[in-house]
């Protein structure tokens, strides 16, 4: 087996060796454009996020149901490590019924399936009045998915009660000026 031996000039060497196995010619180009470091199998660095991934939409859902209804709202990720944790966030306006909670649930299929990887039940209108518009932000801890397949999530929502009309998620504004009802994202964080 050869190797190239770069030798420090406090006397300690770097050495660049082929594997102890090789069924192809491999070849290794160092840019001329940039400088750099070599990532080793300890990078990156756990906790650091490897990929993000950004799902917009313009759909909105209205419902009374007090049964978990699928929303507008959805996204998919192809994770790179079956050991990473994938951090999920969504900005969304939310109208609950007047007069009930919103229970916000985050589901995911493909790859991995998961029936509630979290529920929010928080938001709240008061009773009184036909409910009320909040900008909101949800976030969601995915871990053991166990998968580099495509892992597609989803939010479902219902009212917590009877109490009111409808709950809108995303809120409806119809609005010709509107071109955008929420953002989905996914990040992967190192295990």
């Amino acid at each position: 087996m050869s190797s190239i031996k770069l030798k420090h000039s406090g006397g300690n060497s770097v050495s660049l060796a082929v594997p102890t196995s090789l069924s192809n010619n491999r070849t290794i180009t160092i840019p001329s454009t940039a400088d750099g470091t070599m990532l080793t199998t300890t990078n990156p660095k756990s906790g650091t996020i490897i990929q993000t991934v950004t799902a917009t939409g313009e759909g909105d859902t209205a419902s009374t149901s007090t049964s978990y209804v699928e929303t507008a709202v959805t996204g998919s990720i192809t994770p790179e490590n079956s050991s990473s944790t994938i951090i999920v966030t969504c900005c969304v306006p939310v109208w609950p019924a007047a007069g009930s909670y919103l229970h916000v649930q985050l589901r995911s299929s493909g790859g991995n399936t998961n029936n509630n990887i979290g529920t929010w039940s928080d938001a709240y209108s008061t009773s009184g009045g036909s409910g009320a518009a909040y900008n909101s932000m949800y976030r969601w801890v995915h871990t053991s998915h166990n998968t580099t397949s495509q892992i597609t999530y989803k939010i479902f929502v219902h009212k917590q009660s009877s109490s009111g009309a409808s709950w809108y998620f995303p809120n409806n504004n119809s609005d010709a000026n509107r071109t955008l009802s929420f953002t989905l994202t996914m990040e992967e964080q190192a295990p």
